[in-house]
């Protein structure tokens, strides 16, 4: 028996996958993260813009193509917005929601709409085992409610898995880097450790760790001190900015302001030089004006990114932007098309700054990323090594580089 487990979205949803491929293996299936023919579908969904959840839809009449006979479960954030719409598809005979995910191997002999909340954090399989980059989900849920997402809606309240959990699974992870992901990993607590205390419990595992996605509120001190102890973190931080306006930032319910995070990123740089500070702008949030639209675009250079992932605002039902009216198409089209411009500028402008400097790679299939996120290719790379490059010059999404050791 032969089973696909196609998804679609964030991280989250990537490493939940792969839990409930191992966990369809532990159960005799023969399992595939790519479409084709099977004899059982579970589709892992998307809701965080409305073009993600008609993707999410889609995939289905992609699967029935393959296999019209297969039954096809569908689980994740758009089923947990509107089960109904899924469970209405031909072929598709088990709903769950986001919270609940985990237990999709457990009924999957059932029919309709499964719903649980879940209260605490829902353990999963481990995934399957990689020789690269792993990722280990230590957290899901989150209070922040940020007035464009929908996500704290679908996944319900911040919820962490345990340290000694975490831990095991870290212990016994194959991959060269392991990255920590969760909806929001800067809320992780586990009685007195927070993310910080679990870095440093971290620090004996043989690994590159490298963290997820976090919000500027952890970036002190004392946290960045803990991850300098921990030695075996990498110095990449993807720090969550969504707008370079405080006045948007405010609309957007974001607990900071434009300076307060500039002066995170002074932090950074201040313990670790190298650091490569990437992150998140939304084009065209309701109300934004062209003063606030230039701000985004001066935050680049003045952060100093490495990287910065732009997307156009998509008003999500259920949220406080939804109540707002929305900025036309075109307007949103072209400061897209002008952020981006800025955006690949700056990427350019922070790979150049190691141009002959050596760094560490470890390669995956096709290149590899040093500590600091910089995408390399390098003749006679093999996946899983981690070698010792010079970078020598710009190429593609990334740099060129001579192999100088191979560390193993």
């Amino acid at each position: 028996m032969k089973a696909c487990v196609f998804t679609l979205g964030c991280k989250m949803n990537e490493v939940e996958s792969a839990s409930l491929m191992r966990g369809l293996e532990e159960r005799g299936y023969e399992t595939t993260d790519e479409l084709g023919y099977a004899d059982l579908y579970l589709l892992n969904t998307c809701a965080v813009t409305a073009e993600a959840e008609r993707k999410s839809r889609q995939a289905v009449a992609r699967m029935r193509k393959f296999n019209p006979a297969a039954p096809i479960a569908v689980c994740g954030c758009a089923s947990e917005r509107d089960g109904a719409a899924f469970l209405e598809k031909e072929g598709v005979v088990l709903v769950l929601g986001a919270q609940n995910k985990g237990k999709v191997l457990d009924v999957l002999e059932k029919r309709g709409i499964f719903r649980e909340t879940e209260h605490s954090f829902c353990e999963l399989p481990p995934p399957k085992q990689v020789k690269t980059r792993a990722l280990l989900r230590i957290q899901d849920g989150c209070d922040r409610f940020c007035s464009y997402c929908v996500i704290p809606y679908l996944r319900g309240r911040s919820r962490s898995r345990s340290a000694a959990s975490v831990l095991c699974e870290a212990e016994h992870c194959a991959a060269g880097e392991i990255v920590l992901t969760g909806v929001d990993i800067s809320s992780y607590r586990d009685g007195e450790t927070g993310l910080g205390e679990l870095l440093l419990l971290l620090k004996k595992v043989p690994a590159r760790i490298r963290l997820g996605s976090l919000e500027a509120g952890i970036v002190g001190e004392k946290f960045l001190s803990q991850m300098k102890e921990a030695e075996n973190v990498v110095p990449h931080f993807h720090l969550s900015l969504q707008s370079g306006s405080s006045a948007v930032l405010k609309a957007m319910n974001r607990r900071y302001t434009r300076e307060e995070y500039l002066a995170c990123c002074r932090k950074i740089y201040e313990f670790f030089p190298d650091a490569a500070i990437t992150t998140d702008i939304i084009v065209g949030f309701p109300g934004e004006t062209e003063e606030d639209f230039e701000e985004s675009l001066s935050v680049i250079g003045e952060a100093g990114f490495a990287r910065v992932h732009c997307f156009p605002f998509s008003s999500r039902p259920g949220t406080a932007a939804a109540k707002k009216k929305d900025l036309p198409a075109a307007v949103k089209k072209e400061r897209m098309g002008r952020i981006t411009e800025v955006a690949a500028r700056a990427e350019s402008q922070y790979i150049s700054r190691f141009l002959g400097a050596e760094r560490v790679v470890l390669f995956e299939e096709n290149g590899g990323y040093t500590e600091n996120y910089i995408r390399v290719y390098a003749n006679g790379a093999a996946e899983g090594m981690l070698a010792r490059v010079k970078l020598t010059g710009l190429y593609q999404d990334g740099a060129f580089a001579e192999i100088t050791e191979v560390i193993r």
